[in-house]
């Protein structure tokens, strides 16, 4: 491809980008899936990795092999077998490169303890937000996508590595005390509203047993604890 034609391939790639503003939702995710790398961006963009993977496979598996130096063999292990998500793979094997590490290292990691999510893992392996590692992983995401000719709208703080690049701000992760509190605001509303559909629903059958009692003195019959004392 000639200078002239990349130019104009990225000027197309950045405009699309620029439109979507986001990665596309992840519909093939499974329900749950949380990467937690303590990072908005690469959240967002392992969910996008893992659908494209799952639409155009070989693309995603030659990108493994050729740029992330991971065994075409280890690679349909955890996609068939052990039912690793494509951005889960990914993102092992982003570590790995940065860690100059084999992405099985990795991997074998994350089997070891990942109750946390991978900003667990990579933290535990040195790889933390915020620090030069961290930086090249993330940066490591824009020319995968480049190769696979798809659009990715970069973080301000990528923008200084690619200043031509579409840009936009990502929130910053909560923190996990506060994610804790949310999920326990969570669960308590549910509880109060189970308590109160609770409550509804025996005031209605009070209701019901009220005015099944009124019909029936209105027709002369014994009411039900009128029955019980005959």
């Amino acid at each position: 491809m000639t200078d002239k034609l990349k130019t104009r391939f990225f000027a197309l790639a950045a405009s699309v980008a620029a439109l979507l503003g986001t990665p596309a939702q992840a519909q093939d995710l499974p329900a749950g899936w949380d990467p937690r790398s303590g990072d908005v961006w690469v959240d967002a963009w392992l969910g996008d990795i893992s659908r494209y993977a799952t639409r155009y496979r070989e693309p995603f598996v030659d990108e493994m092999v050729r740029y992330y130096g991971a065994p075409r063999e280890l690679i349909g292990d955890l996609l068939d077998r052990r039912g690793w998500t494509p951005g889960d793979v990914y993102y092992a094997c982003a570590i790995a490169q940065v860690l100059g590490r084999p992405c099985r290292y990795v991997v074998d990691e994350w089997d070891r303890e990942h109750g946390q999510g991978w900003g667990e893992v990579a933290q535990r392996l040195g790889v933390k937000p915020g620090s030069a590692e961290f930086h090249r992983l993330k940066r490591g995401f824009v020319p995968t996508y480049d190769r696979w000719g798809r659009p990715i709208t970069i973080d301000t703080e990528l923008h200084r590595d690619f200043p031509n690049r579409p840009y936009r701000d990502y929130p910053p992760p909560k923190p996990p005390a506060a994610a804790k509190a949310d999920k326990g605001k969570d669960e308590k509303a549910k509880s109060e509203k189970g308590k109160a559909d609770s409550a509804k629903a025996k005031g209605a059958a009070a209701k019901s047993r009220a005015a099944g009692e009124g019909t029936a003195k209105r027709q002369g019959k014994p009411t039900t604890g009128e029955a019980r004392r005959d």
